[in-house]
């Protein structure tokens, strides 16, 4: 058997948590294998609505095994909270939720060490969601990291050795802070941990496999957020893509299926950063309304525009995707234009090939589309889908050379149509 991967395309929130929770009732295993609570996975089905941080987005699909990979920052206490606000639903994760002993901890001064680290930045700051991602996945670099499995043995000395350091770090910013509140809540945290599997996830997945199960691994943010292959620096701090699934989960390239690739029918980012595509116009506020596009975790306003189909194919290349899946589509119900990139225009000279910097005078080139003027959220078959519409599917097809096998009007698990 193979481990299928669903990761997003283009700088994040493209919908991934309603696409796997979909995809679910074909798998028996459900994993994440990178990035921590930054990451908002929105899931709305029977009227109610549930955001996702660290916990994989297959847990409502009941008697599927969940795994918290490896390759996972992982905050004690908003993973209380998580699960907490679980069980209030109704949703008893203690038997289905399972942890990787190598996943590492996000400490309380990591996210003092971010806001710190962020505020020095001054006017070249990155738009980090504050949660203490990079400084953990530098601590793991560094090899100073704490794990989930250092609770099962001399934790507190390792703790106590950690906070010293960093509050040694911290010592040389001028930055006020009060760690005391901080780490009760990390610690009772910690405590929440305790009721659930930890796990060598590495030999269970591999064993999962030898068994004839299906796995899936969620991918959270981006491939245009990748810490390598992303719009850096203003990228986050682990592998978003493909590859990141096999050292996310200790798996070998040859054991990857199915790689689903997810992007919106046009085209969002939050926080800093280069966007080629970006609107500042009507256009764009009325993209932002449509769409409900603030971040699920913070708040943040999303800054929008079209599609850009050259960051698009470089991502596709990355990544090795096999299916496409398209969200968002209504959004775009009311426009009688629609744009999208296909070249960038630097120095005067048109390319389709995503170049090293984006950052300053890239000029999107784009194709223009008639508007397909239709309300498609009540749409249940291809059947029904505008000409117009058709259209705009089959150049996103040609162009990208990967078929589009699902694509989402609305935001309900039930809003989903399989092509």
């Amino acid at each position: 058997m193979k481990v299928d991967v669903l990761l997003g395309l283009q700088w994040g929130d493209e919908g991934k948590g309603k696409v796997v929770d979909v995809l679910t009732p074909k798998y028996e295993v459900v994993t994440r294998f990178q990035g921590g609570p930054n990451a908002g996975h929105t899931l709305e089905f029977e009227g109610q609505k549930y955001v996702l941080r660290s916990i994989p987005s297959g847990i409502f699909q009941g008697g599927k095994i969940n795994i918290i990979g490896n390759g996972v920052v992982l905050d004690p206490a908003l993973f209380k909270a998580e699960v907490e606000q679980l069980e209030q639903s109704g949703h008893d994760l203690t038997k289905r939720l399972y942890i990787s002993r190598k996943a590492h901890l996000i400490l309380p001064t990591h996210r003092l060490l971010d806001a710190a680290y962020e505020s020095a930045k001054g006017k070249g700051k990155i738009g980090t969601t504050g949660k203490g991602i990079g400084p953990t996945y530098t601590d793991k670099v560094s090899r100073n990291g704490l794990r989930v499995g250092d609770i099962e043995l001399n934790f507190k000395e390792k703790y106590d050795a950690a906070i010293a350091r960093h509050k040694e770090i911290l010592s040389h910013y001028d930055f006020k802070y009060d760690l005391a509140p901080i780490e009760k809540e990390w610690w009772a945290g910690i405590e929440k941990l305790k009721q659930y599997k930890f796990v060598d996830s590495e030999h269970f997945i591999n064993k999962t496999l030898a068994d004839g199960k299906k796995i899936l691994a969620e991918g959270a943010q981006g491939t245009m957020l990748d810490v390598d292959f992303g719009s850096y620096p203003f990228v986050t701090s682990s592998n978003t893509i493909c590859a990141g699934a096999c050292t996310g989960l200790g798996v070998a390239p040859h054991r990857i299926g199915d790689v689903f690739g997810i992007f919106k029918a046009y085209c969002t980012r939050v926080g800093a950063g280069p966007f080629p595509t970006e609107l500042f116009d009507e256009t764009g506020k009325t993209i932002r309304d449509l769409g409900h596009e603030y971040g699920a975790v913070t708040g943040r306003e999303r800054r929008c525009g079209w599609i850009d189909l050259v960051a698009l194919k470089y991502a596709v290349m990355i990544n090795g995707v096999t299916k496409l899946i398209m969200m968002k589509s209504d959004v775009l119900d009311g426009f009688d234009t629609i744009k999208a990139c296909v070249a960038y225009k630097i120095n005067g000279i048109e390319t389709e090939d995503f170049p090293f910097d984006i950052c300053e005078g890239v000029e999107p080139v784009y194709t223009e589309f008639d508007g397909w003027k239709t309300d498609m959220s009540k749409m249940t078959s291809v059947n029904e889908f505008p000409e117009e519409y058709n259209a705009y599917i089959s150049f996103i097809e040609e162009y990208l050379g990967v078929p589009i096998k699902i694509v989402s009007v609305g935001p309900d698990r039930e809003q989903t149509i399989q092509l």
